[in-house]
């Protein structure tokens, strides 16, 4: 079982299946582990704070949710469509990700 994902901290990512369906947004976080990613402004879930301290507000919170990273697709800098990766070698031998659809690597 691979231990990477196609997606990094930092991608534009267009979401392709559940409530937010066809929006994009910037992958805040990854977790390798769990299989999921945290989408800036994306799959918004309302969180119940009990005050901590004596005279602490409490109340509901809105916070990005993890959501699979299956349910995202990359977008490519340059062409500006989703795509999926390919993976190429440079001269150095350095492993560099390729957009399939322009042959942009990045």
């Amino acid at each position: 079982m691979s231990n990477k994902l196609h997606v990094k901290t930092g991608d534009k990512v267009k979401i392709i299946s559940g409530k937010d369906k066809g929006s994009t947004g910037k992958v805040l976080e990854v977790s390798i582990k769990e299989k999921k990613v945290i989408v800036e402004g994306r799959n918004i879930a309302t969180k119940h704070m009990k005050p901590k301290q004596q005279g602490q507000q409490g109340g509901l919170l809105k916070v990005e949710a993890p959501m699979y990273a299956s349910k995202v697709m990359l977008v490519c800098p340059k062409c500006n469509k989703t795509t999926r990766l390919a993976h190429a070698t440079d001269k150095n031998g350095v492993k560099k990700r390729r957009c399939v659809k322009c042959d942009h690597t990045f």
